[in-house]
């Protein structure tokens, strides 16, 4: 069983996208998959048809008397399930802070999740704060997407700058990023995809490319792999992306 949390500092990076095609993929290479929608923006949500919302909002969630499969949702593909997100998830910081060992309650509330799912997908909203420190101690991975640009790149570096500051505290957690709405024809864009790779060695060689058929998710409400042709680059790049993944 694996946990992987599609994370950024930065929003606008692709983050959710990701999440839902890799999730779909899973799914579809016949894994039980979960995603689980952290952001109260509630994209990935959208994206799969389901209404955003938890009877009993955040308070509900992080309660540890009552699991979390009761708030599951079925999805319109095999395989696939999701958790939705919830308007209030915005003050889950808070909620947190009142608890008894603040950092380290999401990792308890999926423990049950990690036997019903071989593969848990986390859409997460973009900050550094108490809930990020929960998804570090409970993800086994960290899936970064970075655009290949000046200001993206230095959240990586203040991400990869958090975790070493922190140390053991956050336990084994690996930051694998990869690059995300990526304009070839862009002088700077190729500039930086082969430099960063020798900083990076984590990097992912697999890079998802600045596409109109990915931003067409938001009309089809669906996975790019439902929709398009199955060799056009958005689709083989999330395929290549995946299977590095599973290789690694």
């Amino acid at each position: 069983m694996s946990i992987y949390a599609l994370y950024s500092i930065k929003g606008g990076v692709g983050k959710t996208a990701s999440a839902v095609n890799l999730a779909y993929l899973s799914a579809l290479n016949g894994y039980s998959t979960l995603l689980w929608d952290l952001d109260p923006q509630g994209a990935s949500s959208y994206y799969f048809r389901v209404k955003p919302k938890i009877k009993g909002g955040r308070e509900r969630v992080l309660s540890k008397k009552k699991p979390l499969d009761d708030l599951i949702k079925g999805s319109d593909f095999p395989n696939l399930d999701l958790l939705p997100a919830d308007f209030s998830y915005r003050h889950l910081d808070v909620s947190l802070n009142e608890k008894r060992h603040p950092t380290r309650l999401l990792k308890k509330i999926m423990r049950p999740l990690t036997e019903e799912y071989e593969h848990i997908f986390l859409d997460c909203p973009p900050s550094i704060s108490i809930l990020s420190e929960n998804i570090f101690r409970a993800a086994d991975a960290l899936l970064v997407p970075v655009i290949p640009t000046t200001l993206s790149l230095r959240t990586l570096k203040q991400l990869n700058d958090f975790c070493d500051d922190e140390g053991e505290s956050l336990g084994q957690i690996r930051i694998r990023p990869f690059f995300s709405m990526v304009d070839q024809r862009r002088q700077l864009h190729k500039q930086i995809l082969l430099g960063l790779r020798s900083q990076y060695p984590d990097i992912f060689a697999a890079f998802v490319p600045y596409a109109a058929e990915i931003e067409r998710m938001g009309i089809q409400r669906a996975p790019v792999m439902d929709y398009a042709d199955a060799d056009s680059p958005s689709v083989q790049a999330y395929q290549r992306l995946w299977q590095e993944l599973l290789s690694n």
